[in-house]
């Protein structure tokens, strides 16, 4: 039987991508919550893991060799859990580019940008309306980039479901709480909501959701039933 992966986790968008992926990998694994509002990322028992003292973070019982292997930063986990498995990483060698385009899209745009944006609507200390409009300006563009990509595409990446599809899909699933739109984005609200139906998206979005504060979004509203 395979070792369980030991998963360090907090349900956040970041989190949800390898919740998620755990779960389309059918892969055994072992959650460890970190509280990153208590504070659980800067313990040293968490930063030998994840030095840049970030979840979600990874160790793999079987990695190269046979030897553990502690794995930070959700692209480099869904990048090693692809190429190990052989899944979710594209078809032809085309579709493999394009994973790895919009999986580097969404950590150095979406992710930033919509975190950058949920920041200053609910957390900042004091109101900077410049801020506000900065971040969510640029989320909207790049939901509309997403938008014009799955107008001709059922995923991000082409024909076939991928880890840039689960990559992507936790911070636009919050679009509402970024003060955006779908009205005009029919391609985008059409994926979403496909990429939910999945049975391992809806368990990988589930897992520990009653530690998540503030409003349900509309697929925690359906995961609470």
């Amino acid at each position: 039987m395979t070792a369980p992966i030991d998963f360090y986790f907090w349900p956040t968008p970041n989190g949800w991508k390898i919740s998620i992926a755990l779960e389309e990998f059918a892969l055994p694994y072992t959650t460890h919550l970190v509280n990153i509002g208590a504070g659980d990322q800067h313990r040293p028992e968490f930063l030998a893991i994840s030095p840049n003292n970030k979840m979600p973070a990874i160790v793999d019982p079987d990695g190269p060799d046979g030897a553990p292997v502690s794995i930070f930063e959700s692209g480099a986990i869904l990048l090693y859990l692809a190429e190990k498995h052989g899944k979710f990483d594209g078809v032809t060698a085309r579709e493999k580019i394009a994973v790895r385009e919009w999986l580097m899209w969404q950590m150095g745009g979406v992710g930033p940008m919509a975190g950058q944006a949920h920041h200053f609507l609910k957390f900042a200390p004091e109101d900077i309306p410049y801020a506000k409009r900065r971040y969510v300006e640029e989320v909207e563009r790049l939901y509309g980039v997403l938008d014009e990509r799955l107008a001709s595409n059922r995923f991000v990446a082409g024909p076939n479901y991928t880890i840039a599809d689960m990559a992507i899909w936790g911070w636009a699933s919050l679009w509402e709480g970024q003060n955006q739109t779908l009205d005009d984005k029919p391609h985008m609200a059409r994926w979403l909501d496909e990429v939910f139906a999945r049975p391992a998206v809806k368990r990988g979005r589930k897992l520990h959701m009653e530690l998540r504060k503030g409003p349900r979004d509309r697929y925690a509203k359906q995961l609470m039933g």
